[in-house]
């Protein structure tokens, strides 16, 4: 089963494009890193505990008052908490992600794994952070959406997310990345395992570039190749360890050219 990474700054269309990906004719699972992350800090769980037990004596507003009985997180307030480019803010970041991170994690795994049970001959996984997050190593192929101008990411943001204004918006398309670095981080990883998608026109073109893509992915994992790993495990297992092998080559090299960068400067 190959694992399809899909990833791209905020307000960039990757919902979009995830949106596509699991309707026909591709029809494909889809793991939504940010949907599971809402669902690990939900009222009652360990991440929701230990959220509350580090935020809320330096963030009054972090609870809603609705339902009294099972007060769920005031998001935008977290929000206002974590991003931004301070250094208490970038330290509360990193807080956070150490309690959403690894919850997330354990049930990407349960999902992949039942992906693979049903047969399916891919599975995406939709990780705004792939990269920084490590993911990019287990994915065959990955797809980054990007816009060029991060005006329109801003734009776009604030038009989805009403309540942000123009620096809200900002601190949370800079907290994520340059998108275009992204887009040079997955072209190294050679052909057929990665490309991007720019999404700075109309739905139409953006529904074309996803459907060339994908005709693309598909010609390097054909059914042929899908079917035999799913009834063969052992093999399945073995093309895996050799896929992630190589791409984390690809993710150290990458990782220590940009040490070099930052030594010269």
């Amino acid at each position: 089963m190959l694992l399809l990474g899909l990833t791209g700054s905020i307000a960039t269309g990757k919902s979009t494009v995830s949106a596509l990906l699991s309707k026909p004719p591709y029809s494909l699972p889809i793991i939504d890193a940010d949907q599971l992350a809402r669902k690990v800090v939900e009222p009652g769980t360990p991440g929701y505990a230990a959220i509350v037990r580090h935020f809320q004596p330096t963030t009054p507003d972090l609870l809603l008052p609705e339902p009294a009985h099972a007060r769920p997180l005031n998001r935008p307030a977290l929000g206002r908490r974590v991003f931004g480019a301070s250094d208490d803010r970038v330290r509360d970041r990193q807080v956070l992600n150490g309690i959403v991170h690894p919850a997330v994690r354990r049930e990407m795994y349960k999902q992949m794994v039942w992906a693979y049970l049903r047969g399916s001959w891919a599975v995406v996984l939709d990780v705004p952070l792939l990269f920084e997050s490590g993911w990019e190593r287990y994915c065959g192929n990955i797809l980054v959406v990007g816009v060029r101008d991060p005006g329109v990411q801003i734009q776009r943001l604030r038009d989805r997310d009403a309540h942000l204004n123009e620096e809200d918006a900002r601190n949370r398309v800079l907290s994520q990345g340059d998108v275009a670095e992204k887009a040079a981080r997955v072209m190294r990883r050679g052909k057929g395992a990665g490309a991007v998608v720019w999404n700075d026109r109309g739905k139409e073109d953006l529904e074309r570039d996803v459907a060339r893509v994908m005709e693309e992915v598909r010609r390097g994992s054909p059914a042929w190749w899908s079917t035999l790993l799913w009834v063969c495990p052992p093999l399945a297992a073995v093309v895996g360890v050799v896929s992630w092998w190589r791409m984390r080559r690809v993710q150290l090299q990458w990782e220590e050219e940009k040490k070099r960068e930052k030594a010269k400067l």
